[in-house]
């Protein structure tokens, strides 16, 4: 699943990361501390080698606070060549849409590319009203789902600006997850 990256020349670019699988839900009260599984371990360096062997470089990593989504970024590192500084934001826990638009457009003001690394469903309700413009095939894929430790690139031509839900001002340029 994924498309040749185009050069990133102007605008900026959105690197959105599910993160990886993690052990099955129990009481609801301990979703925050839940931690990957067998699975997710496995899966989250791939993405991170994925990331780095198609030239994707972040200016900045923005991460959900919660178990998964921190074990997901520290497993996916070690695979970048530069990696970037990680904020863990609380706001990002599970976060509607919205609420990831507004915090990507205060931390990544000045930035070219932001990497972050979210929960569905709000990080799949972001990719698929923000992608307007695509190949054919890969915005089917997204429209079907986005699967744990997936990677979504989204070109915004216009800068930050662009981050607007509903408006689908982002280029799908690209979209990975390992295969099962």
């Amino acid at each position: 699943m994924s498309s040749d990256p185009a050069p990133h020349t102007t605008g900026c670019r959105l690197l959105l990361v599910r993160h990886a699988k993690a052990v099955p839900k129990g009481d609801p009260a301990d979703d925050f501390e839940r931690p990957l599984g067998e699975r997710g371990k496995a899966d989250a360096p791939r993405t991170g080698r994925w990331l780095a062997d198609n030239g994707y470089r972040a200016d900045l990593a923005l991460c959900s606070p919660s178990r998964r989504t921190r074990q997901t970024w520290q497993l996916l590192v070690p695979a970048l060549p530069d990696p970037p500084d990680a904020v863990y934001d609380g706001r990002l826990y599970n976060a509607e849409p919205n609420t990831l638009v507004t915090v990507v457009r205060e931390r990544g003001a000045g930035l070219g590319c932001v990497a972050l690394v979210g929960h569905n469903s709000g990080i799949h309700e972001l990719a698929t009203a923000v992608c307007g413009t695509g190949p054919a095939e890969l915005l089917e894929q997204l429209r079907d789902g986005f699967p744990t430790s997936g990677v979504v690139v989204v070109d915004l031509a216009g800068g930050w600006e662009d981050l607007v839900l509903d408006r689908g001002r982002g280029h799908l340029t690209a979209m990975w997850s390992p295969a099962h």
